[in-house]
């Protein structure tokens, strides 16, 4: 098989092309567990929210009529007839003249078509209050079908649920939910240099495999189930076994240490076995993380990352979690916290290339942290991280940045 990793891709090429139609299948959960999941379909609602006219403040039910014109030298004198209480259907009626007590939440008595709220009222005498200002009709009162109508689509599908969508799902009666199953990601180290992070002594050489860990905390961010593959030798047959056990039991094959180009590189070749259509890139135009690879295999997507804690965690971010989203159901990734802020320091670039820098934040000020791509400490030191975009040779000392923060 001939090598492509020159003919590297732009990270924008790799997201429209690399972008399998497999989706996760349905299932329904209760609400408890729904946080974070993404509805396979529209949730609509039976009947209209919040199902009757109450108010929204504390104060008096009124007809709006009666306190035309009323001010604090001259109020509107109501006659007080009752009182509502909360979670129970009013027994008294508001007729011209009259005015209910109403606690914020209580059901809106019939003949009332407005609240005045209680700091615009006096009580001068027993069975009596004052009006100071007057209310329209629908002050201080919600509608019954002011939150929700009925038929109307409470959360819609392909949108990861919030929590307040849980809270609106609940006042709707709503107790489960259909949503697409998480996405199962194999995640697949290499190397016969790379040993458990149990391994309580390395020898010469060892490392302990650091980024399988990593990738898992981004798999579940992104909405993801991982699935822990182990550790791979250097050794074609094994690696070749090892990704056709990885791929039939995940709707997403991630292999690290095994991306770069050189003499020992056998992912490509083991990749390519895997099924149709192969092997999409070689190489994306990024740094840190040029030795990336990406492929679809028999409706399974694959992606190889390079074997730098921190370029592979930076490709993944940009390429990987997309990919998860997707997987799961949701066309557009929720997007991530960002702040601007000034840079501290040039940051040199090439034409072509997105860089993704990472920074430090301090009072306003994004300060890049540079190190070589094997040290991971780069990245828990950062707050956030800036790119460079394709078109620019680099960014200048006092620019006005967008920080994505790490959350």
């Amino acid at each position: 098989m001939s090598r492509e990793f020159f003919a590297t891709r732009t990270v924008a090429e790799a997201l429209v092309g690399f972008n399998p139609a497999l989706c996760t299948p349905a299932q329904t959960v209760p609400l408890a567990q729904a946080l974070g999941r993404v509805p396979a379909r529209d949730v609509v609602a039976s009947a209209p929210l919040p199902g009757f006219a109450r108010s929204t403040v504390d104060g008096y039910a009124v007809r709006a009529a009666d306190t035309y014109g009323a001010s604090e030298g001259l109020p509107s004198y109501l006659d007080v007839v009752g009182a509502v209480r909360m979670g129970a259907q009013p027994d008294v009626t508001v007729a011209a003249g009259t005015a209910v007590e109403m606690p914020t939440g209580g059901v809106l008595p019939v003949g009332a078509d407005a609240v005045v709220m209680v700091e615009y009222t006096n009580e001068t005498m027993p069975g009596t209050v004052e009006v100071l200002r007057p209310v329209a009709p629908g002050g201080g009162v919600v509608a019954a079908d002011d939150d929700v109508t009925a038929g109307a689509v409470l959360v819609p599908a392909g949108r990861p649920l919030r929590a307040a969508d849980l809270g609106l799902l609940a006042a709707a009666g709503v107790i489960e939910v259909v949503v697409h199953a998480r996405p199962r990601v194999a995640i697949l180290s290499t190397g016969d240099e790379v040993v458990p992070p149990a391994t309580v002594a390395l020898h010469p050489g060892q490392v302990r495999d650091a980024i399988a860990s990593a990738l898992a905390g981004l798999v579940l961010d992104a909405g993801g189930s991982p699935v822990p593959c182990g550790i791979v030798p250097d050794d074609p047959p094994a690696l070749r076994c090892a990704l056709q056990a990885a791929r039939a039991q995940a709707d997403l094959v991630v292999i690290s240490a095994g991306s770069s180009v050189g003499a020992r590189d056998s992912t490509a070749e083991a990749v390519a076995t895997l099924g149709k259509p192969g092997i999409l890139c070689h190489g994306l135009a990024v740094k840190p993380g040029k030795p990336t690879l990406l492929a679809e295999c028999d409706g399974v997507p694959v992606i190889g990352l390079p074997g730098n804690p921190l370029s592979a965690l930076v490709v993944f971010r940009l390429v990987g979690a997309p990919l998860v989203w997707r997987l799961a159901g949701c066309a557009t990734p929720p997007p991530e916290p960002s702040v601007t802020a000034t840079l501290t320091r040039e940051v040199p670039s090439e034409a072509g290339r997105r860089d993704v820098v990472q920074v430090r934040l301090v009072g306003g000020r994004a300060e890049p942290l540079f190190g070589a791509s094997a040290l991971l400490s780069v990245l828990t030191r950062a707050d956030g991280y800036l790119v460079v975009p394709e078109p620019a040779t680099g960014l200048d000392a006092g620019a006005h940045v967008s920080v994505t923060l790490y959350r």
